[in-house]
């Protein structure tokens, strides 16, 4: 488990990360977002004691991370798959490591099968692709059989069957009750892998929730309907009271019933339907949805001015259930 208590990182005027609270829990995979420059990377190294909290803190199953004797042993990370020594092969970069930490070198053979590069391991790192790299990475991480993993973006550089098994092997991680914890822009992902989310913007607590909810509550859910008795449509749907907008391809859109009651209305009055679809908005789009304000970084069209206005302040996760309550 991971425990983070009012934790906050200031390099001088800025405020990386302001009073930061959440919990990362054993046996599921925890996804974490933001916007670029939201205080993700400051975060995710102020757990492994890389950067020194201004103030609060974060434990590690209740522990600081500096105060572990064989770290490797309690806690996994990937955070740069560059940084391992490029002179060195891949077995010998794991030695080493195994080493400082008193875990047997047998493990470092186990942890290259594992990742897929056994046939590589007396090769040197520099000659590495990036997403031979990155499967040394991961390797590292896992070298210590911990409790305890962090992945920052994991499938960078990885082919369709690496982010296949990356995410696997994540899923089975957390159902052996291991706490996972990874930081990814790629949202296609994100959405496949993660149970949970923490959703982080300007340094603060946005979102901590399921994946569901989170879609759910930070999305509009429409009943696309599709008919050629348009007109009896309308009468039928206007004489219940239903709202419907109609879209550019035909169908309407209706988002105060569900499918289900639509389908029984429909079949009440023997409409022929070509389409009854429940919508739901991606992750990607809820994940805009849900930062929009904040953003630091905005990119614009070559020539294109920017007539946006500056964007509102992040409503911290508190916040916006209070505001949601107040309006019920």
């Amino acid at each position: 488990m991971i425990e983070l208590e009012a934790l906050t990182k200031r390099f001088g005027d800025k405020t990386a990360v302001d009073s930061l609270s959440f919990r990362v829990s054993p046996g599921m995979v925890t996804g974490f977002l933001g916007p670029n420059g939201a205080g993700k990377s400051t975060t995710m190294r102020m757990m492994l004691g890389l950067d020194h909290p201004t103030s609060g803190t974060v434990r590690i199953d209740g522990h600081h991370y500096r105060e572990l004797d064989e770290p490797l042993r309690y806690v996994g990370a990937l955070l740069d798959a560059k940084a391992m020594h490029g002179g060195r092969s891949a077995y010998n970069n794991l030695l080493c490591l195994a080493q400082s930490n008193r875990i047997p070198a047998a493990r470092v053979a186990e942890v290259l099968d594992t990742v897929g590069l056994t046939a590589v391991s007396r090769q040197k790192a520099k000659g590495f692709s990036l997403g031979m790299g990155q499967r040394l990475g991961i390797a590292s991480a896992l070298l210590g059989d911990p409790r305890v993993l962090l992945f920052d973006e994991p499938v960078n550089g990885l082919d369709p069957e690496g982010i296949h098994w990356i995410r696997n092997l994540m899923k089975s991680l957390a159902n052996e009750g291991r706490t996972i914890f990874v930081s990814s822009h790629l949202m296609s992902e994100m959405a496949l892998t993660a149970d949970h989310l923490i959703v982080i913007g300007q340094g603060r607590l946005l979102a901590d929730t399921s994946m569901a909810d989170f879609i759910q509550q930070n999305s509009r859910s429409y009943v696309r309907i599709r008919t050629p008795e348009q007109e009896r449509l309308q009468d039928v749907l206007a004489n219940a009271g239903i709202p419907a907008v109609n879209s550019r391809d035909g169908a309407w859109e209706v988002d105060s019933i569900t499918a289900e009651a639509l389908g029984e209305l429909t079949a009440a009055h023997g409409i022929v339907l070509h389409e009854l679809s429940p919508q739901q908005a991606s992750l990607e789009e809820a994940f805009m949805q849900m930062t929009a304000g904040a953003v630091e970084y905005h990119a614009h069209s070559p020539g294109t001015p920017d007539t946006s206005p500056p964007p509102a302040p992040a409503t911290p996760w508190g916040a916006q259930w209070q505001q949601k309550g107040a309006g019920r």
